[in-house]
């Protein structure tokens, strides 16, 4: 029988707090966090009344180097801005590491991060949570079926009323400073719309258009739109913080109907039968911490450390959707000009059991 594996948490902010640490808790079986490094010492105080016997640090980097040190994986939920740093230094002392998303900020930082585990021969795992929210789960179920034929048109629609708040004990705006985000929405939140759409149109893009608003005045945008074109079909993506309501809604058109997701509701139309099913999957949307999807999230990663899968689908996602991202904001800024992809990540990065031979 497998021992739990022993992790470390990089930012106690509210994800880590609210998401993340609740699945880990839910199932020590599986995992045990053993550590947690967080600038604000407020945050510290808090991980110490939920985490019995939990070490703190006020550094990271000392935390990673720390004598005690007595884990086996990182959970990075910083800002962006440090997610490449502190995977790199991860890797470098021998352990696995869970990502939020965005993995990072450039897409050469993503490049490194991924070719350095594959090299250190240690998972990378992105925080891809909303795979595992059950009306997405139930897309998949349907396409599964085959019933509405090869898609080759996605759109992705995700509305709030503002941006996705911080900690009142360190900065609750974060996302709105550059320094930190990395960029506005589109940097916050498009690697879930991203990833969604690689699956379902079975592929990656070669190129996009793009455009971005600021409405609220401050260095990161807060709406963002962009057309993608794959070889298979085309993803329209339109995300704001300007919302006069918390929603998402999907569709997913193929060779014979389509799939309409609002939240919680799936409809499947077939076009020349009249057919229309409709179901319900609750999945929760309105709490943001979604704690309810990290449970099999955190599954996944614990199969990919058990089975070698150091730089698996998940993680070439994320690479993509970093590349597309970046790609985006220069169309936006050359007044919404296509622009060209890099082609797919190469199969060397793949690095399986295999290479432990």
């Amino acid at each position: 029988m497998h021992q739990p594996l022993k992790g470390a948490i990089a930012g106690f902010g509210f994800i880590a707090e609210r998401g993340h640490l609740p699945a880990y808790l839910a199932h020590p079986e599986r995992f045990t966090i053993t550590a947690v490094a967080d600038l604000c010492p407020a945050r510290r105080a808090l991980a110490q009344r939920l985490i019995p016997g939990v070490r703190v640090y006020q550094q990271v980097d000392a935390m990673l180097a720390s004598a005690q040190r007595d884990f086996d994986f990182i959970d990075i939920a910083t800002p962006p801005s440090e997610h490449a740093a502190i995977s790199h230094a991860a890797f470098d002392r021998g352990l696995h590491v869970l990502c939020e998303k965005p993995i990072s900020t450039t897409d050469e930082d993503a490049r490194s991060m991924l070719a350095h585990a594959a090299a250190a021969r240690r998972v990378f795992f992105p925080s891809h949570n909303y795979r595992h929210a059950p009306v997405v789960k139930r897309v998949r179920e349907l396409l599964d079926t085959g019933k509405v034929g090869k898609i080759h048109l996605v759109t992705l629609q995700t509305f709030r009323p503002t941006h996705a708040k911080g900690t009142a004990e360190w900065r609750p705006d974060w996302r709105r400073t550059r320094r930190y985000s990395g960029g506005g929405i589109a940097m916050d939140h498009a690697s879930h719309s991203f990833y969604l759409a690689f699956d379902w149109l079975g592929g990656y893009p070669t190129s996009v258009t793009a455009h971005v608003e600021h409405r609220a005045g401050l260095d990161t945008e807060d709406g963002f739109s962009c057309t993608a074109t794959f070889p298979s079909g085309t993803a329209i993506a339109n995300l704001t913080w300007n919302a006069g309501v918390r929603k998402v809604m999907y569709s997913l058109h193929g060779e014979h109907g389509a799939i309409m997701v609002e939240d919680d509701e799936v409809q499947l139309a077939l076009h020349g039968t009249g057919t229309v099913e409709r179901s319900t999957a609750a999945s929760d949307w309105m709490d943001a911490s979604h704690v309810g999807w990290f449970a099999t999230l955190q599954a996944e990663f614990l199969d990919a450390i058990r089975s070698d899968d150091y730089v698996g689908r998940q993680a070439i996602d994320a690479l993509h959707s970093i590349e597309l991202i970046q790609s985006a904001y220069v169309s936006a800024r050359a007044g919404s000009r296509e622009i060209a992809l890099p082609a797919p990540a190469s199969a060397p990065w793949v690095v399986r059991s295999m290479a432990t031979g």
